[in-house]
């Protein structure tokens, strides 16, 4: 099996094997980075880490257009619902939905907030997903927390997409210290550069454990 990775910018990636496609965060109407519109995008499920515009995205597009499986926390599954999107898989905190062939979606801690349109959405979380036989780490937008420790011993992540653009979430240095505690064996660096006040230099995110995957948007990995 081949899990490959395809970075939207931003926070958004889309992951693949040879059962499933998933787009995570897929925002791409405005994100200066992105280089494909929400049209271009096939998937079979879309999954959201929290409500914020900037990760919400184009999920009911590319939801609608996909007849896709929306996989959220309680909250933003029912909102998405009452917006027409038929099928949805509401999940929380510790808990793993399977989405077929083998893989599944576990949900984990974020330090942050959440809510999309004025509405409360429930607790932001980060996303472990099982494809393709390889298992991604996106953190979703957080703070360091010691449990991150944990969370890489129980679920032993391949790769880590870890947020460092600071202001609303770790900055580079604290980032790299995340990293360490996660310990997966390679890093990708996101949540940053996107506008003015999330940029910040990238070098300084060395994490001592890891190898580093820096990105363009529009890039694919073979994992």
């Amino acid at each position: 099996m081949t899990c490959t990775l395809t970075y939207f910018g931003h926070s958004g990636f889309q992951i693949s094997d040879n059962h499933v496609s998933v787009a995570v965060d897929p925002f791409l109407t405005g994100n200066p980075s992105a280089t494909i519109k929400p049209s271009e995008v096939r998937c079979s499920h879309v999954a959201l880490t929290h409500g914020h515009e900037d990760h919400v995205g184009d999920t009911l597009e590319i939801a609608k257009s996909n007849d896709a499986v929306l996989v959220a926390n309680y909250e933003l599954a029912t909102y998405f619902s009452e917006q027409g999107i038929e099928k949805t898989e509401p999940g929380n905190h510790g808990g793993r939905i399977d989405i077929g062939g083998g893989n599944w979606i576990a949900f984990t801690a974020a330090i942050h907030s959440s809510s999309y349109q004025g509405r409360y959405m429930g607790m932001p979380a980060g996303l472990m997903l099982h494809v393709g036989g390889k298992t991604i780490y996106h953190c979703g937008d957080t703070d360091i927390f010691s449990d991150m420790s944990l969370i890489g011993e129980m679920y032993k992540p391949d790769v880590a997409l870890i947020p460092i653009g600071d202001r609303f979430t770790m900055g580079p240095e604290m980032a790299s210290r995340a990293a360490d505690l996660i310990g997966a064996p390679r890093v990708v660096p996101i949540h940053y550069n996107t506008w003015p006040p999330i940029e910040v230099d990238v070098s300084k995110f060395c994490p001592t454990k890891a190898s580093v995957d820096i990105m363009a948007a529009g890039e694919t990995i073979a994992l």
